[in-house]
């Protein structure tokens, strides 16, 4: 270990972004921006329940209002996957089941060993996977894109 005191380092400081209040606002359309990071996100974090990484990149692309409880007015294209520090921006490491912020507004979150997201993130250098978040414990690991065991979360990064 190398002392961080004195170095001016993030460890030196240990500060953080302190986290807006409140931390999320329900848009009232099937959208939820989070304050902290700009992000609007689907509200209903199960819309496309189980998926295959591939499934889940297209489903996300061409999803739009109408669907999953949006009345947004957003149009294929809006919509996409997040990256694996997206989906980790929303982990509070605090909770457990789901490890999501106390008053997080989102719906249809799995409150179960099932509460995998994809992430658009591949993961090096075994391409053939991709980075999942497991909301349950707030954990990140990579599965086979191919395996159609995981839900697909949206994000979006301005309103339609």
């Amino acid at each position: 270990m190398i002392p961080c005191a004195g170095t001016g380092q993030d460890g030196d400081w240990q500060k953080g972004v302190a986290w807006p209040n409140p931390r999320f606002t329900d848009n009232g359309n099937g959208t939820v921006t989070d304050n902290l990071t700009g992000l609007i996100w689907l509200k209903n974090a199960n819309c496309f329940d189980i998926r295959s990484w591939a499934t889940a990149l297209t489903d996300a692309s061409m999803l739009n209002s109408g669907e999953c409880g949006l009345t947004d007015g957003s149009v294929e294209g809006n919509w996409r996957l997040p990256n694996v520090r997206e989906m980790q921006s929303l982990v509070d490491y605090e909770r457990s089941n789901p490890a999501l912020p106390s008053s997080h507004p989102f719906s249809g979150v799995p409150s179960n060993d099932s509460n995998y997201y994809w992430t658009s993130t591949t993961f090096q250098p075994y391409t053939s996977n991709a980075w999942l978040v497991r909301l349950i414990f707030g954990s990140v690991l990579f599965g086979a894109r191919r395996t159609p065991t995981t839900c697909g979360r949206c994000v979006a990064d301005n309103e339609a």
